[in-house]
């Protein structure tokens, strides 16, 4: 607790985009074998610094197994919220989830932001005994605690009663218990995400454990079964209010991507694929009238290949579905960023007109058959993955691996750890750093990115840019 807000707290969107950039990046790295832990590398981000683009030091956990997937800051902007009493916590833990283990670590990045250390882990029991949830997902800092989503319900195949989120204490870090009074139908989970002024949260759908867990299941994916709906929510009551079901053909309804200006009420999804045609697809949601709508605005077609170059899973298809894994939202709200996992692309769209988004930049690399290499004449294995903003919209970085046993399936050859860093022109357009390729520890494959200082997919803003 410090006696001022932390200065890495920003009122309003635009005045997070003028801070200083980012020097540091934390990442994450995953043991797909189980072999070793999971770990934590800082990269330097720093242009000036005489290690740019290298790894400056890595934090190894204290056991195996964990998984970790999409982790977050204790603390961030929407501390200012006029609404509680918050304001002086600082952007210091990051809370780490362990998807597969259910084990939660805080990890303390002070004194010594280039070297943090493990200051506390929540073991899996604590995370059953007070909530009934397991596999954690997703953590967002709210304004009153940390939002951690989950993919499992109870017991061992986590599917005795449904996922939702579950509350920690941002000083503690104890686990206070689930967040939802009123459920309604929601029985899948995925990720959520709010505007804190206008009081609603919008949660998606991936999967069961059993679907996901051992890998993707083909047969449940041609049935539809996978999660294909949007729920919306009074945010303060924390009730469910309506949910909107985008089609069972539209399988894998992931990221939340709200705008960051609490005044504007819309926001987007990523859809994986369209079992029909194998496309990928942009939605649009907004409010009006007092009721939430949802649109598809953007589709990406499927790419023709020759079965030999595919993996089993769909020689059938005769065809690479883009595969849309992660989507990311500038802080300007301009530019939607759009992962193609399958295809190997990057795609900016301008979302000026969120009901109309145009094609602005794309670069490939990676993808299951272009196997395109980076710039720098290295091959890149997987494709463009975890996809992270700088906050002054400048520069763009991301990863390669989605989930260990889905990478197997898709890219049976391996995915190798690699991040990448691109630069965005002005009017729009990506344009690879062929400098920028962070040689990381063997064994790994690398998940998330946090910024130092906040980025695009974790702060949450209390007030309209002016």
């Amino acid at each position: 607790m410090s006696i001022r807000p932390d200065p890495t707290f920003h009122a309003t969107p635009r005045l997070a985009m003028e801070a200083e950039p980012e020097k540091l990046a934390y990442t994450l790295l995953l043991s797909p074998d189980f072999s070793q832990p999971d770990a934590l590398a800082v990269v330097d981000f720093d242009p000036k610094s005489p290690k740019f683009g290298q790894v400056i030091s890595t934090l190894v956990m204290s056991e195996k197994g964990d998984e970790f997937h999409h982790f977050g800051w204790n603390a961030c902007s929407s501390s200012l919220s006029p609404l509680t009493g918050h304001a002086f916590l600082e952007r210091r833990y990051l809370i780490i989830p362990g998807l597969r283990s259910s084990r939660i670590y805080i990890v303390d990045t002070k004194p010594d932001p280039r070297h943090p250390k493990i200051h506390r882990v929540i073991e899996p029991d604590e995370v059953f005994r007070k909530t009934g949830y397991s596999r954690p997902h997703t953590i967002h800092c709210g304004p009153e605690g940390i939002y951690v989503s989950t993919l499992g319900g109870a017991g061992p195949d986590g599917t005795d009663g449904p996922p939702g989120i579950f509350i920690m204490d941002c000083q503690t870090f104890d686990v206070i218990g689930r967040w939802e009074i009123e459920r309604g139908p929601q029985d899948k989970h995925y990720d959520f995400w709010w505007n804190l002024p206008r009081d609603y949260m919008v949660s998606s759908e991936w999967a069961l454990p059993p679907q996901f867990e051992n890998g993707i299941v083909p047969e449940q994916l041609l049935a539809n079964k996978y999660g294909h709906r949007l729920h919306f929510w009074d945010l303060r009551a924390r009730k469910h209010v309506q949910v909107i079901d985008l089609g069972e053909n539209h399988q894998m309804a992931l990221e939340v991507r709200p705008a960051h200006d609490p005044a504007k009420q819309y926001g987007f999804v990523g859809v994986v694929v369209d079992t029909t045609n194998l496309e990928g697809s942009i939605w649009t949601w907004w409010r009006e009238g007092g009721e939430f709508h949802c649109r598809k605005t953007a589709t990406i077609p499927p790419e023709a290949a020759d079965p030999k170059d595919l993996p089993p899973l769909l020689q059938g298809f005769e065809a690479v579905p883009p595969l849309i894994t992660d989507i990311d939202l500038s802080l300007d709200d301009r530019f939607l960023y759009v992962s193609c996992w399958g295809t190997g692309e990057m795609r900016q769209y301008d979302v000026s007109d969120p009901m109309q988004p145009k094609l602005t930049g794309s670069v490939h690399i990676g993808g299951i058959t272009r196997k395109t290499p980076h710039p720098n004449g290295k091959p890149y294995a997987g494709g463009p993955q975890m996809v992270e903003i700088s906050r002054d919209g400048k520069r763009v970085y991301w990863t390669n691996s989605l989930y260990s046993t889905w990478d197997d399936q898709f890219y049976p050859g391996g995915v190798p750890s690699a991040m990448v860093k691109a630069d965005v022109g002005a009017m729009g357009g990506l344009t690879l750093d062929v400098g920028f390729w962070p040689e990381f520890p063997a064994g790994y494959r690398t998940h998330q990115i946090r910024l130092e200082g906040g980025d695009c997919s974790t702060e949450s803003f209390c007030y309209p840019s002016v």
